[in-house]
């Protein structure tokens, strides 16, 4: 069977999975009355909740006698890791962008990744039946970014369809009847190429998928470079200096078909499938012959810039909630998951109870500490920091990003004062349609810790921004930390809705009536800069004087939601976020009153 293999590729939000859903429908993947869910390849609760995809997906459709191979890949920056090592395994891209919204930074962040390998891109000006689409001025704009990545003559002739992925459509000029996807399917075959591949040499493959799985173990993922692989046959795996990594048997062969992996007899070089048999080889290892000896190249992966200590959970109400709390099981979760994603790194410190884990961004690294506290894990992380680097001159180089943020008119002030605040450099200003105006900055990364929240409250949830890497600076100098102390409880036990209520004037709460407190737990935020210890547990003093006049009704304003991430950005670097299965607590890193003293007390100091 003919085949070929394309990415679909894309800024977050622009549409790729539910595309892939009206290609698997269109092609006969499904029966035409089989249940399934919206968005099917995201297949995890939290890509479900989220409507984000995090892990890049495989799956496969046929087409008039060919097959193809389709790569689900993830729009967020954090998430890059996957995406760059995605590309090495197709022969062609299919970039979506919206219609409205036109190319932002993670698309120039996976165009350039495309461009640089060669691959030439089909474009897709996807929701082009948005109320506020402008098809033609995106087209435009896609053509300028092509040629500012130093797009090849060949790489600038894309071949472009105007489609809406929902409604399963694609044409090629706009005003077209609009009827399905055949217009993408005959391109797919028609400018997408073959995989250059060798059938009669000796098996070759580069792993560029990972993952656990509990009845074959190791499965990896990539597409054979040359020969065949059957069950039983006998393969090693080499890292990118061509070493040995391990040698076994294949004891499965998975094709993809449709959603499903489907174990098969053999598969030939240019397919994309998953082995299982080894136990050690990772993403970037060459599985191949016993015989072989020179290793597919594999891409370098861009360096983490955020790291975070996880540790263990040593708070009073350790224990309660989780049933995984020991360092060991915190160490063997770490190391799973730094074998499977190339983007995260950890280290381990000297006391063996924390480790510093890095990676792309905060969201890369929250994603990470949810899965964790749903599989029933307790963790006390620390605030996130920047990863700096030294220059050739000996100076401290920071990571800086690129933002884009697209917000009403009224709003854009605020959001240029803030982002001046926290160091940022006003890069581009211009009119985006519709009463909104485009921002783009260079801003330092430790800036943008805690700004989203801020950010949403200054643009009253209308504005979106987009964060990307863009490179190594000179540091920026200091920049202003929270400007708010916190209220701290002074003992443990079950907060009374009495003393809250008295405490209420001191600053908004972070905690219910009810909840469990322990000393040097969080329990509000101080109306002024220092931190204030309070009793939140105190009842209402009760004697046996009978009065006239009625007892004070009791009416508490809605405490602080605090979400995993909001914590994260929100804490101080002498606190900590407290995780458990069923909670997110705030926490003092040193839960006794004459600790802190005496840590601030060194700190000043220092």
């Amino acid at each position: 069977m003919k085949l070929r293999n394309i990415a679909i590729i894309a800024h977050v939000d622009h549409g790729k999975t539910t595309l892939v859903d009206a290609l698997l429908r269109q092609s006969g993947s499904f029966r035409e009355n089989q249940q399934v869910a919206e968005r099917a390849m995201d297949s995890n609760d939290l890509e479900r909740e989220r409507g984000i995809t995090i892990l890049a997906k495989c799956t496969s459709i046929v087409w008039q006698g060919t097959r193809i191979n389709i790569v689900d890949t993830p729009g967020h920056a954090d998430f890059g890791g996957e995406v760059e090592r995605i590309l090495s395994m197709v022969d062609g891209a299919v970039l979506l962008v919206d219609a409205a919204e036109g190319p932002l930074p993670q698309t120039k962040f996976v165009v350039s990744k495309a461009l640089a390998i060669g691959l030439k891109p089909i474009v897709i000006i996807n929701k082009v039946d948005r109320s506020d689409a402008r098809t033609h001025q995106v087209h435009d704009e896609v053509f300028d970014l092509f040629a500012a990545l130093d797009a090849t003559e060949e790489q600038l002739d894309f071949p472009t369809l105007f489609a809406s992925g929902r409604q399963g459509w694609a044409v090629e000029k706009v005003g077209d009847e609009p009827k399905d996807l055949t217009p993408l399917f005959e391109l797919v075959l028609k400018h997408v190429p073959a995989p250059k591949v060798d059938p009669d040499s000796q098996f070759t493959m580069l792993s560029t998928i990972l993952e656990a799985n509990p009845y074959l173990g190791r499965i990896l993922t990539g597409r054979i470079q040359s020969g065949t692989v059957r069950p039983n046959m006998a393969i090693k795996a080499m890292d990118r200096e061509g070493n040995t990594v391990e040698q076994g048997r294949v004891t499965k062969v998975l094709a993809f078909r449709g959603l499903d992996r489907v174990p098969v007899e053999s598969a030939e070089a240019g397919d994309i499938v998953a082995i299982a048999g080894l136990s050690k080889a990772t993403v970037a290892d060459t599985l191949c012959d016993p015989l072989a000896t020179t290793p597919i190249i594999a891409r370098p992966i861009d360096p983490p810039t955020i790291a975070m200590t996880f540790s263990v959970n040593d708070s009073p109400l350790a224990g309660l909630e989780g049933d995984k709390v020991t360092s060991r099981m915190i160490r063997d979760r770490l190391l799973r998951e730094v074998e499977g994603n190339v983007a995260i790194r950890m280290s381990e410190s000297e006391d063996r109870d924390a480790f510093e884990v890095s990676g792309r961004g905060e969201l890369q690294l929250g994603i990470l500490i949810e899965t964790m506290r749903r599989e029933g894990y307790e963790l006390s992380i620390s605030r996130p920091r920047v990863l700096y680097k030294t220059g050739d001159n000996g100076e401290r180089l920071e990571p800086i990003e690129e933002v884009q943020v697209d917000v009403d008119e009224q709003y854009s002030g605020t959001v240029v004062s803030k982002l001046s605040e926290r160091k940022a450099e006003l890069t581009d200003m211009r009119p985006s349609g519709g009463g909104k105006i485009r921002l783009s900055f260079l801003a330092p990364s430790r800036g943008l810790i805690g700004y989203h929240g801020d950010f949403l409250s200054d643009t009253r949830g209308t504005g979106i921004m987009n964060r990307l890497f863009y490179g190594y600076a000179p540091y920026k100098g200091q920049i202003a930390a929270r400007r708010t102390g916190v209220l701290i409880s002074t003992g443990a036990g079950d907060a009374v809705a009495y003393a809250m209520w008295k405490l209420e004037e001191r600053g908004p709460m972070l905690i219910v009536p009810g909840a469990k407190v322990y000393c040097g737990m969080i329990v509000g935020e101080h109306a002024k800069s220092n931190d204030l210890d309070v009793n939140v547990m105190e009842g209402k003093k009760l004697t046996n004087i009978r009065t006239t006049s009625k007892d004070e009704a009791v009416r508490l304003t809605p405490p602080l939601q605090m979400s995993l991430e909001r914590a994260l950005a929100y804490i101080a670097d002498d606190e900590l976020v407290e995780v458990t299965p069923k909670t997110v607590r705030l926490r003092k890193r040193y839960l006794d009153p004459n600790m802190r003293k005496r840590a601030a007390r060194q700190a000043e100091s220092a």
